[in-house]
C-alpha cells in the first residue's frame, strides 16, 4: 500500500575513507585507574558483587555504547575472566563499535560532518555485521553469540578489546537488545529485519533466563537510559511470574545505576508525574520500583572512565583480602 525506500540507490563508502573520532590507543588497560572517583557506596557495591559471585548469584551488567567509547572494555573483560560477571546485556550500537575497533582499531564517526551529505553510517565494512547476523539467524544463535563468535574466531588485530568475543570465549552470555532503526547497519541494503528480530529476541529470552537467578545478586546499569531499564523491567516481570507460581521470590537484589546525569535530592523516592524527571527511566525503574520489596539501589554520577575502573579496583582488592 505504501512506497518504501529503495536501498539499492545508496552510495556506500569504505571505512578507509572515514574520519573516526576514537582510537584504540585511548583505551585503558585492565587495572589502570586514570581518574579518581570517591563514593563510599562504591565500596559497598564492590562488596555485594564479590559476595554474589561467591554465592553463585547473578551479577548482570546492562550497558550502552558510551561505556565502550569511554575506553574501559578491558576492565569489564577482566571481571568476566575472573568470574565476577555472569551476563552482559548491550544495546544495538555496542556490537558496531566492537566490530570496528576489533577490525581497524578505530570507531565513532563525526556525525555532524557526515550527516550533511547523507553519508553517516554508510560504511561498507561495517555493513558486514548484517551478514554475520543473518548467518547467526540461520544457525539458531542469538545476536550476541553470533557476533562474538565471529570476532573471536577472526584474525582481527584488536579483538582482545571485544567484550562480545570474551563472552563467547568464556561462555558468558553477552546479549544484544536492538531497536529497529536505531543503528547504522539498519541503513544498509543487506539488512534483514527478520534476522535481527529473531536473533535479538532470542537474546532477550536468554537475558530473562539469567534474571531468574537474580535473587541475592546484583544488576548494574551502565550508561543506558532506555534499553537497560525497559528490557530489565519486562524480563523481571517474566521471571517473577514463574517464581511466584513456584512459591519463590526474586526481591532481594542490588541495583546500581552509573550515569552522567545528576539526580537532585533523594533518588530512593520516585519523582511525581508532573516532574520531567519522572521520564528518566533509570530512576523510577531501577532505583525505586524494581527494588521496592526487599532490594537496595545505588546511583553513581560520573564519567565511566572514572567510575568503572575504580569499581574494578575495589572488586579486585576485596577478592584478595
Amino acid at each position: 500500500m505504501y512506497k518504501i525506500f529503495d536501498r539499492s540507490a545508496l552510495y556506500i563508502r569504505p571505512l578507509s575513507e572515514r574520519r573516526s573520532e576514537l582510537s584504540i590507543n585511548s583505551f585503558l588497560h585492565e587495572g589502570e585507574v586514570a581518574l579518581r572517583y570517591e563514593n563510599p557506596d562504591l565500596d559497598t557495591l564492590a562488596d555485594r558483587i564479590v559476595s554474589s559471585s561467591r554465592d553463585d548469584s547473578q551479577v548482570i551488567i546492562m550497558m550502552g555504547a558510551h561505556v565502550i567509547r569511554s575506553g574501559v572494555s578491558k576492565h569489564i573483560i577482566d571481571l568476566m575472566e575472573k568470574g565476577f560477571i555472569t551476563h552482559i546485556a548491550m544495546n544495538g550500537a555496542c556490537p558496531i563499535h566492537e566490530f570496528e575497533l576489533s577490525r581497524i582499531g578505530k570507531t565513532t564517526e563525526d556525525v555532524a560532518h557526515y550527516i550533511k551529505r547523507g553519508e553517516f553510517g554508510l560504511w561498507k565494512e561495517t555493513s558486514e555485521l548484517n551478514d554475520i547476523i543473518i548467518s547467526s539467524y540461520k544457525g539458531g544463535l542469538g545476536l550476541g553469540e553470533g557476533v562474538g563468535r565471529f570476532i573471536e574466531e577472526s584474525n582481527y588485530p584488536y579483538k582482545g578489546f571485544s567484550i562480545l568475543a570474551a563472552g563467547y570465549r568464556l561462555r558468558i552470555p553477552v546479549t544484544v537488545h536492538v531497536g529497529i532503526g536505531y543503528d547504522i547497519i539498519h541503513e544498509h541494503p543487506n539488512c534483514d529485519g527478520a534476522a535481527i528480530g529473531e536473533t535479538s529476541y532470542r537474546d532477550f529470552l536468554i537475558f530473562a533466563r539469567s534474571v531468574q537467578g537474580l535473587e541475592g545478586g546484583v544488576l548494574l546499569c551502565l550508561g543506558t537510559q532506555v534499553m537497560g531499564p525497559e528490557v530489565f523491567l519486562k524480563a523481571l516481570a517474566m521471571a517473577r511470574n514463574v517464581a511466584h507460581q513456584r512459591g519463590e521470590v526474586i526481591s532481594h537484589f542490588t541495583t546500581a545505576v552509573f550515569d552522567l546525569f545528576k539526580i537532585p535530592g533523594d533518588y530512593y523516592t520516585e519523582p511525581s508525574k508532573s516532574d520531567p524527571m519522572y521520564y528518566y527511566r533509570p530512576w523510577k525503574t531501577l532505583l525505586v520500583r524494581t527494588v521496592s520489596d526487599g532490594g537496595e539501589s545505588f546511583y553513581f554520577c560520573g564519567e565511566h572512565r572514572a567510575t568503572i575502573p575504580n569499581l574494578h579496583h575495589l572488586i579486585i582488592e576485596k577478592r584478595n583480602e
